[in-house]
């Protein structure tokens, strides 16, 4: 004998039956119909959470520590407990795990953590000394740009702007990596074996950016030259 429908209170049969007959379960409210995040269960962050926590790390280590109450050392370094709470207390939160994960990931590795202190590598505009020694550079040195800033870079060479210094590539890859972020890259050399004979003082960071104050136009290569 053929089960009939159950009656709902309103009086209607309940009709979500199986195709054998069975009723089908109605989705928990956890389920993916709600639109809530699955259980990660430890997994690594996803790429654009990782993006995310980057960025914010960038702009607070580098540029506005006081925006979320940090307060950086003179060598731009902070404890990390004293970062994680600052922000979770604004609104952005996130793991050791986390942390540890961009750290480690980071393409240009913008940042050391250092016991239970972290920094940003360089390009801050917030006053810091980031106490690295004068050193030798390789003979030449590369710069990416684009073609808008040509003109004044020959009028001027290349100066740090808001930053405290100079950034440059240590290859033609990676400069043309920097330099296509802000369109189509146009790579310059720098003859900074040079400049250093010259008395110039290069410094180089934890994550191999190499640093100077100022690159002359006399030390500069342009493409087609």
């Amino acid at each position: 004998m053929n089960e009939r429908p159950d009656k709902r209170s309103d009086g209607r049969s309940d009709k979500r039956l199986s195709g054998r007959g069975r009723p089908v379960a109605e989705p928990g409210p956890s389920g993916a119909e709600h639109g809530s995040e699955p259980d990660r269960g430890g997994a690594e962050p996803d790429e654009r959470r990782t993006v995310k926590v980057s960025k914010y790390l960038s702009k607070h280590l580098r540029h506005q520590p006081e925006r979320i109450g940090i307060t950086l050392d003179e060598n731009g370094w902070v404890p990390v407990d004293e970062l994680m709470r600052a922000a979770a207390a604004h609104h952005f939160p996130f793991t050791r795990a986390e942390l540890d994960h961009v750290v480690a990931v980071n393409d240009k590795r913008r940042f050391t953590i250092d016991g239970a202190r972290i920094r940003a590598n360089q390009g801050h505009t917030v006053e810091v000394d980031l106490d690295l020694p004068p050193a030798e550079p390789p003979a030449y040195l590369y710069h990416g740009t684009v073609a808008a800033h040509l003109d004044a870079i020959r009028a001027e060479g290349l100066r740090p702007m808001r930053r405290h210094h100079v950034h440059l590539s240590p290859d033609r890859e990676t400069a043309t990596r920097v330099g296509a972020r802000r369109g189509r890259p146009v790579i310059l050399s720098v003859d900074s074996g040079a400049m250093h004979r010259a008395g110039h003082v290069f410094r180089v960071s934890a994550n191999g950016v190499w640093l100077a104050e100022a690159v002359p136009t006399e030390f500069l290569r342009f493409p087609g030259a």
